[in-house]
């Protein structure tokens, strides 16, 4: 990183980065390029520079990487959604954040301008980005996707807020609206699972069911509100399922894989007038095919927008939960690495060998 006497009225005449380091998805398929970029020479109209303290590694951008989505037209460009730092700079017309302050960076839309996005320079060329990044150093970030927390909460942990918790507990409070005694089985513990099952046990479900293909990962759900494990690799989920909850299904179910047939199955699974709430997404051309005929009967089947989160008003709440040993967020954060090593955390995510949350330490 190198630093010029660039400087903007909002930043008290502080000196400005000029460059970062960041991981830059170049091609589909291939590993991220870890190199130094150039930031923009000014901040734009609701824009917001922040130094990253930390960002997790979400299943999303695995998805970009292997492009599950179909053909990437806006290649290179910047990854990362869920992050924690602190505002360096604020550009014109921004109010909700100053210099200084403690930020939670998110992709769901929160208070503020939505600005454009910015773009930075690669090797004498355009390098795209989001209203929002976190795979580097230091980051130019449109306002409503800030949200500002108290300094002395842990850096680490407040970048959990960016997807995983509020997506989690969203899915929980908001889609499936889980209600005391209900039962849910949950399809998937990953970083957002895992929440799922904390935010289910905290809705004061029972019993909570976690379906996984690896046992470090249920061993973790375990720990974190799941009453019942099953390793679908070692046996079939859909008896087991039986088993526990009986023929007529369970109230909820909850699918993070975005798996055709863990959808159907989850769908299957679901009683006549239970809920399936759908978190991942399969990949492009993948279709789900489902018996209909209940849905005109009181049963749903309905997709999650990360949750239906508010982060400016959920964060702070979670937050609360957190202080108050409610909600836990240390047992998530199970790998750590530098920003140089983030290929191998994403291919030790895609093998299953971490349990819970990869985290990028970004704070140089």
């Amino acid at each position: 990183m190198t630093v010029s006497t660039l400087t903007d009225p909002t930043t008290r005449n502080a000196s400005l980065p000029r460059t970062t380091r960041a991981a830059i998805l170049v091609e589909q398929r291939k590993p991220l390029v870890v190199d130094t970029i150039e930031l923009p020479e000014q901040l734009q109209y609701g824009q917001v520079l922040v130094h990253l303290n930390h960002s997790g590694i979400c299943g999303s951008q695995i998805g970009e990487i292997d492009g599950a989505k179909g053909e990437d037209k806006f290649l290179p460009h910047l990854l990362g959604h869920e992050g924690s730092g602190e505002v360096l700079a604020v550009g014109p017309g921004v109010k909700h954040v100053a210099v200084a302050d403690a930020v939670v960076l998110h992709w769901m839309k929160g208070r503020g301008i939505e600005a454009q996005p910015a773009v930075y320079g690669w090797q004498g060329k355009r390098l795209n980005a989001g209203w929002v990044t976190t795979f580097n150093e230091y980051a130019v970030i449109s306002e409503n996707r800030l949200t500002t927390i108290r300094p002395d909460f842990d850096r680490e942990q407040a970048a959990l807020f960016g997807c995983a918790v509020t997506t989690g507990l969203g899915v929980v409070n908001n889609n499936a609206q889980v209600r005391i005694g209900e039962s849910v089985v949950v399809f998937g513990a990953g970083g957002v699972g895992l929440n799922v099952v904390q935010g289910a046990a905290l809705a004061g479900a029972n019993p909570i069911i976690a379906v996984d293909l690896f046992d470090n990962k249920l061993e973790l759900a375990g720990r974190l509100g799941a009453t019942h494990l099953i390793n679908a690799r070692n046996a079939d989920a859909r008896e087991e399922v039986r088993k526990i909850i009986g023929a007529s299904g369970v109230d909820v179910a909850i699918d993070n894989t975005g798996q055709p047939s863990i959808i159907e199955l989850a769908y299957e699974l679901t009683h006549a007038q239970g809920r399936t709430v759908l978190v991942g997404v399969p990949k492009k051309g993948n279709n789900i095919s489902v018996y209909s005929l209940p849905l005109h009967f009181g049963k749903s089947l309905s997709g999650s927008h990360g949750g239906e989160t508010k982060p400016n008003e959920d964060i702070a709440r979670f937050l609360r939960l957190t202080d108050a040993g409610r909600l836990d967020l240390a047992e998530l954060i199970t790998e750590r690495f530098p920003l140089e090593d983030i290929n191998e955390a994403v291919a030790r995510m895609r093998s299953g060998e971490i349990a819970g949350r990869a985290m990028i330490d970004l704070r140089g």
